[in-house]
């Protein structure tokens, strides 16, 4: 019998913890979900909201895509604590550089999986999701030479440049920026105009959303827009699944995750 896919639904997959090693010497912490029993299509590299205000690899949205996208979409999802960020898995070493020292965190995380690729066990098509905070490190540091393209969610704009627009706009890579009608920081005419320097960009509205996606309704149209980009065939994701599943208890004091 088929059940709904919900917020505490966890989908089978092969979950490895990893440790990420940044070029300046500090050991991240992340996780790597992997479809059971085939190899990915693409893998899906992700960089959460801002820690300070409560952001980590288990903010929610990117939770769930490690819970839901391996078994519905055969990807592949890398999720890691930024320097000085903790959640479950746990904390990862340093501090927080308001964005500047966490370029490093960034290549850390594409050399791992391109490092896996050396390594025999392919990770491919390379996809930088960035959400609030995390957009801000797609935005700056991302648009490397093995990355296809990026999704940003809720990206408000406040540390990524012109220059760095500009980047990702001359490397004609697609982009995919979903932002809440009702953003606190950065609604959709205004990010139209703002991402200008990416003629590529195609930038969504999304009505009703806010900054923290809130709500299975918006959760649902967030991983449909990433599987629409990285395994259209997959798209749109059934809202029930007909076999083993698992169950997650949040833990006491779990807080929303953050902002930009």
């Amino acid at each position: 019998m088929a059940t709904e896919i919900t917020a505490h639904l966890i989908l089978p997959a092969r979950r490895e913890p990893i440790e990420l090693k940044t070029a300046d010497g500090l050991t991240l912490v992340g996780e790597l979900a992997l479809p059971l029993e085939r190899e990915p299509v693409a893998t899906l590299v992700t960089f959460h909201p801002l820690p300070t205000h409560a952001g980590m690899m288990d903010s929610h949205v990117l939770r769930k895509a490690a819970w839901r996208l391996p078994a519905l979409a055969d990807l592949a999802v890398l999720r890691f604590n930024t320097r000085g960020t903790a959640s479950a898995r746990g904390r990862s070493e340093g501090e927080f550089g308001a964005g500047v020292t966490e370029r490093f965190d960034v290549a850390a995380a594409f050399e791992f999986a391109e490092g896996l690729n050396d390594l025999g066990l392919h990770l491919p098509n390379l996809w930088a999701l960035g959400w609030s905070f995390g957009t801000e490190l797609v935005l700056k540091y991302g648009c490397e030479p093995d990355v296809l393209g990026a999704i940003l969610l809720s990206p408000p704009l406040h540390r990524a440049q012109a220059e760095d627009l500009k980047a990702w706009g001359e490397s004609g890579k697609p982009v995919t920026v979903l932002v809440p009608q009702f953003d606190d920081y950065l609604r959709p005419a205004e990010a139209r105009e703002r991402f200008a320097p990416i003629p590529q960009a195609e930038v969504i509205g999304v009505e009703g959303a806010k900054h923290l996606w809130v709500g299975e309704k918006y959760v649902r149209i967030v991983l449909d827009h990433i599987v629409r980009r990285l395994n259209p065939a997959a798209a749109p994701l059934p809202v029930s699944w007909d076999g083993p599943y698992e169950k997650y208890a949040a833990p006491m004091g779990t807080h929303a995750p953050g902002r930009p």
